[in-house]
């Protein structure tokens, strides 16, 4: 698919999304009430970016912002504190709420339909949340632990159902508690509970490593998620962030099961949605990041390529998200030809960070 219209591709992943979740919450009124307006709100979203396309400008459909650099748990292996972006005297250089908001009304006029909020843990920043959910045009998963989760949050996700929760879980008891502490299985099979009491529309984030794909890809796992009412998974690869951790990254053995079991999950489970990143991003013709398919804004308001690639030269603090869609970063990584090569699965830009860097000085 090396040929592929990727404003189109990502058009169309938009709308499978909106409608296999409509699918999903057809029994909930609330959440069907919400989809049906979204979808017209989607649609004003994919016009916005063709006008801007036919211009020769390029607009992504997603985006992804990590809204704090602060967690309240000590994960093993965390990518946030390993890169350095975590730790005292972060909290003070970080983007306000009303500049998140900013952020937000340009991404609206972008035609910009998702936000994947993230961190740190975001439900820290409760200031921002609650700024996202004015914004009823744009989708914004919550990537969280789960643990900040209370009966405020409960009622901020419910009344909201733009905020989508995704909840990170590594797998069955054991091997969530020893990633993420003791007690933290416990406390995220209770609120997925509460969600489902609820019949508030959410997701599981897993991350996928050698150890425990066997357990994430297995209809065990995945059907304790599914009679808990988890709408959407998203498999995400890990990436190692210390070489002792080496041997816990995905490798084609597993990439190539882990395919396998998707494509079975997707026939049985027709009211669960499956996404894997990046092994999904191969149907792209290469990896998205850079502004192809989606970029990425830290907390102190860099663009990045990517969470995974964490290089930037300009700031949203003093430029627009439309110049920092026009970085000379952005434009040095999309006319090198580098987003474009074999994409089998595992991280491109992670795996080319020496490159990276190289064109950043340049």
């Amino acid at each position: 698919m090396a040929d592929i219209n990727l404003a189109q591709y990502l058009s169309s992943e938009i709308k499978r999304i909106v409608v296999e979740a409509l699918g999903a919450s057809f029994k909930n009124p609330q959440e069907t009430v919400f989809l049906l307006k979204y979808m017209s709100e989607a649609k004003i979203a994919e016009n916005k970016r063709s006008k801007y396309e036919k211009a020769g400008q390029h607009i992504p459909a997603f985006l992804i912002a990590s809204i704090t650099t602060s967690c309240n748990l000590l994960c093993k292996g965390c990518y946030a504190r390993a890169n350095n972006s975590y730790g005292e005297g972060f909290e003070q250089k970080q983007l306000s709420d009303k500049e998140w908001q900013d952020i937000f009304s340009q991404a609206k006029e972008l035609g910009i339909a998702f936000i994947l909020l993230a961190g740190g843990e975001p439900l820290i920043r409760k200031d921002v949340i609650e700024w996202a959910a004015k914004y009823k045009s744009i989708v914004f998963p919550v990537f969280t632990n789960g643990t900040m989760i209370d009966e405020e949050y409960l009622e901020l996700f419910d009344k909201n159902r733009n905020l989508v929760p995704v909840i990170s879980i590594e797998g069955d008891r054991e091997q969530t508690n020893s990633r993420r502490g003791d007690g933290v299985y416990e406390i995220l099979t209770s609120v997925m509970e509460k969600f489902k009491h609820r019949g508030i529309f959410y997701g599981a984030s897993v991350t996928v490593t050698t150890e425990n794909i066997e357990t994430v890809a297995g209809d065990e796992f995945i059907r304790k998620l599914y009679d808990n009412s988890c709408k959407i998974v998203f498999f995400v690869e890990y990436v190692p962030v210390l070489s002792c951790s080496q041997g816990l990254a995905p490798g084609d053995p597993e990439r190539q099961i882990l395919e396998s079991r998707l494509a079975k999950l997707r026939a049985e489970y027709k009211d669960m949605i499956f996404l894997s990143f990046p092994g999904d991003e191969k149907d792209t013709g290469g990896c998205l990041a850079a502004g192809r398919g989606f970029f990425h804004i830290n907390a102190h308001g860099g663009a990045e390529p990517c969470p995974f690639s964490p290089y930037s030269d300009i700031n949203l603090k003093e430029h627009t998200l439309l110049e920092a869609l026009n970085s000379g970063l952005f434009k040095k990584l999309n006319q090198s030809g580098m987003l474009l090569g074999e994409h089998k699965g595992a991280c491109l830009l992670f795996e080319k960070e020496d490159e990276v860097k190289n064109l950043l000085e340049k």
